[in-house]
């Protein structure tokens, strides 16, 4: 929900909150990769690959919170 003034006009510089569950798409390695703090290299992304396969989705969770 936008911030708005005494004219329900939106405050400037304010903008709707928008919230992703992650669902919406499926974690690749790329994302893996970004999500470990990693800078993403054809190594790191061989990595994030393997993980993925051994553990699906849920490769990410020990990242994210």
């Amino acid at each position: 929900m936008t911030e708005k003034n005494e004219d329900e006009q939106p405050i400037a510089g304010k903008r709707p909150l928008q919230l992703r569950t992650g669902c919406e798409t499926a974690i690749d390695a790329e994302d893996l990769v970004r999500v470990s703090g990693r800078d993403v290299t054809p190594e790191r992304l061989a990595w994030a690959e393997r993980l993925l396969k051994e553990k699906g989705p849920a490769a990410a969770e020990r990242y994210l919170p």
